[in-house]
């Protein structure tokens, strides 16, 4: 990316809740960086895409000199022409009586047609973060309606997963969340996944490591459902950021990503799964060698069991 020329970015569900919080942190410069214009292409559905124009006109009204323009939209064609990066952040929340299957296929249809129109219109090395809920699934729907780009350039956001994990042990220590290095979240973005600190520095009881601090990151999202009467927008933006802006500049320590798989920890290649990868000259690389236990082993099928039950519910959308 030319560090002169404006970075075409795309946001979808633009009228919500974690987008809001989103937009400024990209036009602010936090993913590109400080020197980096960009083109913000706001994507909604026809029937809040006004709510998106409100959105639009704040932006406008914060004066924040990167933004280079700023478009809104209901065509997909013109959300995803040229775009270099796209957070599909919009996705059907689940309602109430909604079997995960339904969730699954309601969503199915969403990410089909915006993964045929980043295949037919974006940038050939954009990357594409899944932030919609089930992001892994929704993920590995969108790569493989994007037969014309590699299935590495979609990955689901689990780094607020990691951010979490992070957040509880800073609690429970007293340490700052820059002091702990080689955290991973295993599996699915769900309340199955694996918060692993096992090749970690952090020094924590084990007890209260598997009783309390996996059980509690894995359902966070539930309790500040509880708490604040609304779901997680701010972190799960923070963690977008977080996620996008490693993958433009790399990293050094392990950070969480959902990226296909390659077959490594017996994990199916191509599931879109969370694992521990460092980020080098814009590609994800999965870290090798680790001895798992069995404790670590039998958490990390679990929640890959899980990916392969929600690939199984999408299987008609996959074929061909």
């Amino acid at each position: 990316m030319s560090m002169t020329q404006p970075v075409k970015v795309t946001v979808t569900g633009a009228a919500g809740n974690i987008a809001y919080s989103l937009l400024w942190r990209i036009a602010a410069g936090d993913v590109f960086g400080k020197d980096t214009p960009v083109d913000l292409a706001l994507l909604e559905i026809p029937a809040v895409v006004e709510k998106a124009e409100g959105v639009a006109m704040e932006l406008r009204d914060s004066a924040l000199p990167l933004v280079n323009s700023i478009t809104v939209t209901d065509d997909l064609k013109v959300a995803f022409e040229d775009a270099s990066a796209a957070f599909l952040v919009g996705s059907r929340p689940r309602s109430k009586g909604m079997e995960r299957a339904d969730l699954l296929e309601a969503n199915g249809a969403i990410f089909t047609e915006q993964g045929k129109a980043i295949n037919d219109y974006a940038a050939r090395d954009v990357r594409v973060l899944v932030v919609g809920n089930p992001a892994n699934t929704n993920a590995l729907i969108a790569a493989h309606s994007a037969p014309d780009l590699d299935n590495s350039q979609f990955n689901a956001l689990m780094r607020l997963d990691h951010n979490r994990t992070l957040g509880q042990l800073a609690a429970k220590t007293g340490k700052a969340t820059k002091d702990f290095s080689k955290i991973a979240v295993w599996g699915n973005h769900s309340a199955t996944q694996f918060p692993d600190i096992a090749f970690s520095n952090a020094e924590v009881d084990e007890q209260w490591y598997r009783e309390e601090m996996i059980p509690k990151v894995a359902k966070r999202g539930a309790e500040i459902i509880e708490v604040r009467g609304s779901s997680s927008a701010a972190s799960a933006a923070s963690a977008a950021v977080d996620h996008m802006h490693d993958w433009v500049h790399g990293t050094e320590d392990w950070r969480t990503a959902a990226v296909p798989s390659d077959g490594s920890y017996g994990v199916d290649e191509g599931l879109i799964c969370g694992f521990p990868t460092i980020c080098r000259d814009g590609k994800w690389e999965i870290v090798q060698g680790l001895e798992l236990s069995d404790f670590q082993k039998e958490r990390i099928e679990a929640s890959v069991q899980e990916l392969r039950e929600e690939r199984e519910a999408v299987a008609h959308l996959l074929k061909g």
